[in-house]
């Protein structure tokens, strides 16, 4: 499939094709009964839409789960953001997908426990979409406004082309994450990091 002679992609279209897995929809408007501060839906249950589409595969072909960040720095314990997963899980189960949950506001807590890597502390939800390992891979919705986020834009996205992101140059789990994706979709491209 040839990757470089693409229409451009408007963000409408992109939150189109997402929205044509029913699973986004049905969580977009559930998790805006939450409340839940800075709430977006974000990474593959987006992006994968479009390379699927683009496969000819089903809009939510191989999407392993649906991620979920939101912000709340005042109480960065475990135990509240486990509250905020037991709800999530609780409104959703019905829906027979994984969705994980995430306090952007936490990360830097365990990410080097889990990565050996370091890792910032954020300010925002929108800082946790920016730190994907993949650029082209940060999107995510705001779940009060539906409002498109795409700090890389979409032209990479689109054409498949994986670029290790600036924000988190982290080379061998930059190309172990880039390799992943080529297996199920073999037409993207990986920007090695010394041609990023």
């Amino acid at each position: 499939m040839p990757i470089f002679d693409v229409a451009p992609l408007s963000p409408q279209a992109f939150v189109s094709l997402a929205m044509d897995n029913p699973i986004n929809a049905e969580l977009l408007c559930r998790l805006s009964r939450l409340g839940l501060p800075q709430c977006h839906l974000t990474a593959g249950c987006l992006f994968q839409a479009l390379w699927n589409h683009r496969s000819g595969r089903a809009v939510d072909w191989g999407v392993k789960d649906y991620d979920v960040f939101y912000f709340d720095d005042t109480d960065v314990s475990w135990e509240a953001e486990d509250r905020v997963i037991r709800a999530v899980s609780a409104m959703t189960h019905d829906l027979g997908v994984e969705v994980e949950v995430k306090n952007q506001a936490r990360v830097h807590l365990w990410y080097r426990d889990r990565f050996q890597a370091d890792y910032p502390r954020l300010i925002s939800a929108q800082e946790g979409i920016d730190r994907y390992l993949v650029a082209c891979t940060c999107v995510g919705i705001d779940v009060s406004t539906g409002a498109l986020y795409v700090p890389y834009g979409l032209g990479a996205l689109n054409e498949g082309v994986l670029r290790m992101n600036p924000k988190l140059p982290y080379p061998r789990m930059f190309l172990a994450k880039a390799l992943s994706y080529q297996q199920r979709w073999p037409w993207l491209r990986c920007a090695l990091p010394e041609e990023a």
